[in-house]
């Protein structure tokens, strides 16, 4: 079954003559999932919003549905993420950071910890598109004690331009058959081309001041 999730970017015209609509819950709630809890940052993200965006042109999926339902799935998965994270500091402390919390990743939450700590909100936004790292940015986000409003701005920003980018990159360039069979490999050098720019960008301005 996990296997099956994994890679249902292959899988789900399969899924969408089985079960019709049900897809609609399906994405949402791997969305939400990937986002909203810190041990499934492993399930599908990026190639999952580029696929549904490809059977969304054929006319399987509406894609506006899809997407508010996906900003809205990304936006609360978030959220909860906040508010978990939040309450968990609030019992255990510091001994998130510290690997005595087996069932948290430790390398990956203080490499989190670090990219937040340079970037700020915009982390909330830039995470969006670093598989794992979005997994835990609103974790760290609500141990740092980010304001709520901020937070859920960048939040609402964030989930945005990642749900809607993607879908609509699908939706124009998931069926053409050199994207599809290397699709893996061509989300991995956009998200290169997107985030480290940007992450050069902020850099040289920290390095000048």
């Amino acid at each position: 079954m996990l296997d099956w999730i994994l890679h249902l970017d292959k899988s789900m015209g399969e899924f969408i003559a089985m079960h019709g609509a049900w897809v609609y819950a399906l994405l949402a709630g791997i969305v939400f999932g990937e986002t909203g809890l810190v041990v499934l940052p492993f399930l599908p993200g990026d190639t999952l919003l580029f696929a549904a965006g490809s059977f969304a042109a054929l006319g399987h999926m509406n894609m506006w549905l899809l997407m508010v339902l996906l900003v809205a799935a990304a936006v609360l998965g978030n959220t909860v993420n906040a508010l978990f994270a939040r309450w968990i500091y609030a019992r255990y402390g510091d001994a998130i950071f510290s690997g005595r919390l087996k069932w948290l990743d430790a390398d990956a939450l203080n490499k989190t910890q670090q990219f937040y700590d340079k970037h700020g909100g915009l982390a909330l936004v830039l995470a969006r598109f670093v598989p794992v790292v979005r997994t835990f940015a609103p974790f760290v986000a609500g141990i740092a004690g980010m304001p709520w409003l901020k937070f859920q701005l960048y939040n609402l920003l964030g989930a945005v331009i990642w749900v809607c980018g993607l879908v609509t990159l699908g939706v124009l360039f998931g069926n053409i058959p050199f994207i599809k069979e290397h699709l893996s490999k061509i989300i991995l050098l956009g998200i290169a081309a997107a985030v480290v720019p940007t992450l050069a960008g902020v850099a040289w301005k920290m390095l000048k001041r």
